[in-house]
C-alpha cells in the first residue's frame, strides 16, 4: 500500500430542503386552510479517527465528501425527511486545517476522535408556519439554506511510542525488524526506508510499545535534502528518541560522531521541540568490531558528544543487546504519567 500523509480533500454539506406552499383541499371541507410542510435539514459532513487506516491514499482517489441535501416539505403538514449526515473515517493522528486559511480546525488523535467540518443547511419553512389571524392563506414559503462548503487539509501524524532516528543506513529498519513483527525493506545501500513504518514491541505478555521508523535524515535536511525531513513529523507525538549510530563506521571520513552532530543539527532546524525530546544514543553494528574496540570507541563517543544520557550497544542483525533495550525503554514509560500527550 502506497503511504500518503498529506491530501486535500473537499467537503459539502446538503442544502436544507425548501418549504412547502400547499392548501387542505378535501371533500366536504371548505376553507381547509394552509398545510404546507417544512423541508428537512441538511446533512452535515462529520470527519472521525479510525484504528483501522494508517494510510491517507484513498483520499487521492476519494477527494470530495456529499452529505445529502434535505427533502422539500410536503403538503398536508407533511415535513420532509432530513438528509444523511457524511461520516468520513479518517487514520487516528490526523490533523485537519483549512485549506484556505490555515486555520488548525482538529487534531483528531484518539480512535471515535470526531469534528463537524461542514455543516448542514437549515430547512425552510412551509406556507402553514405563516398562518394568523390576518393571514388565513398566506402564501409564503422559504426556501432551504445551503449547506456549508470547505476545502480541507488533512495531515497524519503517526502515533508511536518511540521514534527511530539516525543517518541512512545506521541499522534503523534492522533494529525495527529485531524487536517487532515489522518488515521493513533492509539491504546494504542507504535510503532503503522510503516510507515511515510502525512496529508494535511485545516485551512480555501485558506490556508493549510501539516504535516508528522514517527514512535517513542527512545533512542539508532541514533544507530539504533527502527524504527525512518530510517524514519528521511523525516523530512528533513520540514520547521518547532512539538515535541510532552507525558504530562500524568510526573513520575520519565517517565519522559517527560528526553524523550525530549533523543530525542534532538538522533537528534544531526543523523543530526546537524535537530536538528538545528526550533521545537515548544506541550504538548499532557491534557485531563488526573487533573484540576489545567497542569500550574504547564508546568512551570517546561519549566525551566528544559530551553525552551524559543512556547509551545502549547492540548488533540488531544478530539480535545482541535488543532485549535489553527493549526492557529498558519499556520500563522508561511506565515512569511516565497515562495522560502524557503524544
Amino acid at each position: 500500500m502506497r503511504f500518503v500523509d498529506e491530501v486535500e480533500i473537499s467537503v459539502e454539506a446538503g442544502d436544507g430542503g425548501n418549504g412547502c406552499i400547499g392548501f387542505r383541499r378535501e371533500k366536504y371541507i371548505p376553507l381547509g386552510g394552509p398545510d404546507g410542510g417544512d423541508g428537512g435539514d441538511g446533512g452535515s459532513v462529520y470527519l472521525v479517527a479510525t484504528d483501522n487506516l494508517n494510510t491517507l491514499v484513498d483520499f487521492r482517489y476519494h477527494a470530495v465528501h456529499r452529505a445529502e441535501r434535505g427533502q422539500k416539505g410536503m403538503g398536508r403538514n407533511c415535513t420532509g425527511r432530513s438528509g444523511q449526515d457524511c461520516y468520513v473515517k479518517v487514520p487516528s493522528g490526523t490533523q485537519i486545517f483549512d485549506a484556505n486559511t490555515g486555520e488548525n480546525i482538529a487534531d483528531l488523535v484518539k480512535r471515535g476522535d470526531s469534528i463537524l467540518v461542514a455543516q448542514g443547511g437549515f430547512h425552510g419553512l412551509g406556507n402553514a408556519r405563516f398562518k394568523s389571524s390576518t393571514n388565513r392563506a398566506p402564501r409564503k414559503a422559504t426556501k432551504g439554506t445551503p449547506g456549508e462548503r470547505r476545502l480541507l487539509r488533512l495531515e497524519l501524524k503517526l502515533i508511536a511510542d518511540i521514534g527511530l532516528l539516525g543517518m541512512p543506513n545506521a541499522g534503523k529498519s534492522s533494529l525495527i525488524r529485531s524487536i517487532s513483527s515489522a518488515r521493513p525493506k533492509v539491504a546494504d545501500y542507504p535510503f532503503t526506508t522510503l516510507q515511515p513504518n510502525l512496529g508494535v514491541v511485545r516485551v512480555d505478555e501485558l506490556r508493549s510499545f510501539v516504535v516508528a521508523d522514517i527514512p535517513g535524515v542527512i545533512e542539508g535536511a532541514a533544507d530539504g535534502m533527502g527524504l527525512g525531513l518530510q517524514f519528521l513529523k511523525h516523530l512528533s507525538r513520540t514520547r521518547l528518541l532512539l538515535h541510532v549510530l552507525d558504530i562500524q563506521s568510526y573513520a575520519p571520513e565517517q565519522d559517527p560522531v560528526d553524523c550525530a552532530r549533523t543530525l542534532i543539527a538538522e533537528l534544531k532546524a526543523w523543530s526546537n521541540n524535537l530536538a528538545l525530546k528526550p533521545r537515548w544514543l544506541v550504538l548499532n553494528k557491534i557485531d563488526l568490531l573487533a573484540s576489545g574496540e567497542l569500550k574504547q570507541i564508546r568512551v570517546e563517543l561519549m566525551r566528544e558528544l559530551n553525552w551524559d544520557g543512556p547509551v545502549f550497544a547492540i548488533s540488531a542483525l544478530q539480535g545482541r543487546g535488543v532485549k535489553e533495550l527493549s526492557f529498558a525503554v519499556m520500563d522508561y514509560l511506565e515512569t511516565l504519567p497515562l495522560t502524557d500527550e503524544k
